[in-house]
């Protein structure tokens, strides 16, 4: 799919869209021992990532006996919410102990979520997660400075070249001085944004996610060793996923 029928799909200058909440299937939270893997010397394997065939950034031991892939979106407040709840304890205990790795595929639901994606993505492995994380931190400050443009300006993305489209929606939401702040220079950030084969990319993942789950229900998405977990509405997500993965570990 071309950038610019990508910008048609997911609406450019429409309001931040709703993303996943629906939460299915509860089960017993029994406790797991995890036995540490060594990691690679001089490091443990949280410092251990790398890109992905499918697109996406993978933290942890490439062998782990748990490989749980996230789809999010930097926009999502779901996706948010899992960033402040779960992450922290999914690294330092699952993925530290190297019997759980972290794949985080990017799904791109809008124009500023696609600005955003592609500077978190812009220094590659070494600061994905990290700016990522930033960005959800952050996410009421950005998401604030794009829903205080004038609707016009909004609308009138719909209007510009496709590869206008990431930087004019990045500079809506302040992205570019944001960046620079942790060391993403604004001229790295601009060629970022004006990256086509990296936007190509991105369409590809969500069409793959789309194709591949056919129940995809949105963002945030877990699939835990290829099979895709759906949890309970009313729980919390990390509560649950938490299950999920001492299950897999068995």
């Amino acid at each position: 799919m071309k950038p610019s029928h990508f910008f048609a799909l997911v609406g450019a200058a429409a309001a931040l869209t709703a993303c996943n909440s629906k939460q299915e299937n509860a089960a017993s939270n029994a406790p797991v021992n995890l036995t540490p893997v060594a990691p690679p010397a001089g490091g443990d394997w949280t410092q251990t990532v790398s890109l992905t065939p499918e697109g996406g950034f993978v933290m942890g031991n490439p062998n782990a006996k748990v490989k749980l892939i996230e789809y999010g979106s930097l926009t999502c407040p779901h996706c948010r919410e899992f960033d402040e709840t779960g992450v922290e304890p999914l690294v330092n205990t699952y993925v530290k102990s190297g019997q759980v790795s972290w794949e985080f595929r990017n799904y791109v639901r809008d124009a500023f979520d696609l600005a955003a994606t592609l500077i978190a993505r812009c220094n590659g492995p070494k600061s994905f997660f990290p700016l990522s994380r930033a960005m959800y931190k952050d996410q009421p400050n950005w998401v604030a400075k794009i829903q205080a443009v004038p609707q016009a300006q909004l609308e009138g993305l719909q209007n510009l070249p496709s590869d206008q489209v990431p930087p004019t929606a990045a500079g809506f939401a302040g992205l570019p001085q944001w960046a620079a702040a942790r060391g993403v220079p604004e001229a790295k950030s601009a060629q970022c944004l004006r990256d086509t084969a990296q936007v190509n990319k991105l369409v590809e993942m969500n069409a793959n996610a789309t194709q591949q789950y056919p129940d995809f229900p949105g963002t945030p998405t877990f699939i835990i060793n290829g099979k895709m977990f759906n949890p309970n509405t009313g729980s919390p997500l990390w509560d649950q996923l938490k299950v999920a993965l001492n299950g897999g570990l068995g």
